[in-house]
Formats: structure tokens, sequence, C-alpha cells
């Protein structure tokens, strides 16, 4: 029998808040981070994003470390997880690995031309940033895959406390909106002219966003709420950067994980999914969640309050999701009006109360990747 994981702890670091419950109070209040953006360092034209105060990221920073050398998404991934690993008590010794995740990490630094900027820019520097601020033994671990590297952290975390090569893993998954970003997005046309709207019929792409989010993947369970108990990643190699039109790679994900959980498509209560508001990912989406007969499982993408967030949100929506779990919630997803997809999938149009026993985290990104991961709340005796 395979070792039980468990995430016993979680942190955010977003516009809607720097902690787990302002960030839940403001779904609750239906707020969103997605703002009308005017900055010619970033865009010609003004454009929707929601993007962290940096006077907002600097006070809180100050408080942890009088340190100016740290860059500001290092800034946002440090303040996700100090509190995580101050309130763990957990030794950083060579039982407990750090993995970073993201897909751009610190590519700012690339706008100077020197040869420390272009070092900075690697993302083992990035990792070794943020494990030597708080002292962690162990080599970091970096995942970056595109938009399904905060999940997919999640995975290698499980899978590297099963081998026992650990016995507790922090993981931080960060991203943040840059020019380099938001002209990647412009290029492809994939950017939204108004807010995003989900799985709508009249959305036009994506907002981008910023955020950073941590959690600690634990073989204790200690006082653990959920568990981790399937998960898997396919790559369908479809194309550069559009989606299966069949989701195969989402299909056969979510098909793997739920075998190793052993549980069926009745038994999942909720799906926070990927929803990037593109044409064609929702419908990929879709298709893939008919083909596993999960049509009518609730489903929501967290996308319209805090924009697509990158290689962060993946964890960000988990942590998200776990709240839901915990609190029997399931939230709104905001944005969506009328459905837009070809196959009917049931999405979450009001904040309402469900027992929530079982949930599904679902990621795809660019280069065909795609991931899956089961969760389980833990009973209490």
């Amino acid at each position: 029998m395979s070792k039980e994981v468990y995430i016993t702890q979680t942190n955010c670091i977003t516009p809607l808040g720097f902690d787990v419950q302002s960030n839940i109070e403001a779904i609750v209040r239906g707020d969103s981070g997605i703002q009308l953006h005017e900055d010619i360092s970033l865009m010609p034209n003004t454009f929707y994003a929601s993007i962290i105060n940096d006077e907002k990221i600097n006070n809180a920073f100050i408080k942890i470390s009088a340190d100016t050398k740290y860059t500001r998404l290092e800034k946002m991934m440090i303040l996700a997880l100090e509190p995580i690993i101050k309130n763990s008590g957990i030794e950083l010794n060579s039982k407990t690995a750090f993995i970073l995740s993201t897909t751009k990490g610190n590519v700012t630094a690339l706008k100077n031309d020197s040869e420390e900027s272009f070092n900075n820019a690697h993302l083992d520097v990035l990792a070794q940033n943020v494990a030597a601020f708080f002292g962690f033994k162990t080599q970091p671990i970096v995942v970056s895959n595109a938009c399904v590297s905060g999940i997919l952290a999640v995975s290698v975390a499980k899978r590297m406390i099963q081998s026992e090569l650990y016995d507790n893993a922090f993981v931080v998954a960060g991203d943040e909106v840059s020019e380099f970003v938001l002209s990647g997005f412009n290029a492809f046309q994939a950017m939204s002219d108004l807010p995003c709207k989900p799985y709508s019929k009249n959305r036009t792409g994506v907002s981008l966003g910023e955020a950073t989010a941590a959690v600690l993947v634990s073989a204790e369970a200690g006082n653990a709420k959920i568990k981790v108990i399937g998960d898997s990643s396919i790559n369908d190699a479809n194309h550069i950067s559009g989606p299966s039109r069949t989701g195969e790679g989402l299909f056969r994900s979510i098909q793997n994980a739920m075998k190793e959980a052993k549980i069926n498509s009745d038994q999942i209560d909720y799906i926070s999914a990927h929803g990037t508001a593109t044409p064609f990912n929702d419908e990929m989406e879709a298709i893939a969640l008919n083909r596993l007969g999960l049509q009518n499982v609730p489903i929501n993408s967290l996308k319209g309050f805090y924009g697509h967030t990158l290689g962060a949100s993946g964890l960000l929506e988990t942590v998200i999701a776990i709240e839901s779990a915990n609190q029997n919630m399931l939230f709104e997803s905001k944005g969506f009006d009328e459905i837009g997809v070809s196959e009917a999938i049931n999405i979450i149009e009001k904040n309402e109360e469900k027992n929530i026993e079982f949930f599904l985290k679902t990621a795809s990104g660019f280069g065909g990747c795609n991931t899956a991961v089961i969760f389980e709340k833990v009973k209490k005796n």
C-alpha cells in the first residue's frame, strides 16, 4: 500500500489579499483582481490584468526582512512561504524538499543588459535565492512546464514523499505580469479586451494575472484536512500552443488520476478547472469532461477573479479549492454568462453550499501538457 500524502498548510499572495482568509472573503463578495491598467512600460495600450500593488509587496516584505537584494517575484514567493514554514515547526533537513514552480520566473531581469541580470533570469538562481532565504538544506527542485507547473509541483511532491525520498515538501509557485508575458499573449491575439469570461459564449480570450501560492505537502497527517490521492500528467504533443481538439491529454490525465485514487466519476463532488476563456481551451476541457462522464459535476474557473497567473494558477486554485472543500462551499465561476462550449458542463453560477468529499484540479498548457490531481477531505474520527 502506498504512503498517504497530505496537504497540511496553505497560503497565497494575490491582488485580493496576502493570506487565504482575505482571498476567500473577497471571492465570497464577488471581488475581482482584474482591473484596467495603463502602463506603457508593459503595453502600449490599456489592458485588463490582475496585478499586485508594489507598495503592498514592499510593505509586507519589510516586516520579515530588511534585505533589498530580492526581486519582486522573489519577495512574493518568500511572503507566501514564510508563514507556512514558521507555523509548521518542521526542520529544514535532508528529508525536507523545496519545490519551486514557475513558468517565466525572473524574466524581467533580461531587461537589463548585463551578465548578472542574464544570470538572475535563470530559474535555478531564482530557486536558490528563495531557498537560501529560509536555509533549506536540500537542492531546490524546479518545476517549469508551462501553465501546468503549479499543480504538477503537487504531483512531484506527492511522488517524492511516496518514494520515501522526503517526509515533507514545501511547494511555492509564482509568476508575475511582465512585458514579456503580455506581448507573448498579445501576439497570439489571445488577450481579452474585457475581463475574461471562462466557458462563456462571448468570451474573447485571457486576462493575465500574477500571484504566488505555497503549500506544505507531508507524509504526516497532523491536523491535515486534505489528502492527495491520485495524480497524472500526460502530454499529448498536439501543438506548440493549441490544445488537442479531442482533449486527449486531459482525458487521460484525469482517467489515470481517478484510477490511482480508486474512485469513479460519480464520486467527484467538484472540479476546479483551468478555464482560461480562450475559445480552444474551454472547448477542449468540455469535450474531455464529457468523455469521462463528468459533465454534471459542478465546475468553476477562478480566472475571473485572478486572471491567468501562469505557473502559479494550478497551485493558487488548489489552495482556494481546498477552502471550498473545508467550508463545503462552491464558489461562482466569475464572468460566466451563457454557455459557449459545444458540450454541456455544469458551471457554478453562484456561491452555494455543497458537501465536498472528493475534488479534482486540472490544468493544461502550451506544448500539449495536462495535469490532473484528485484530493480527498480527511475524515476526522
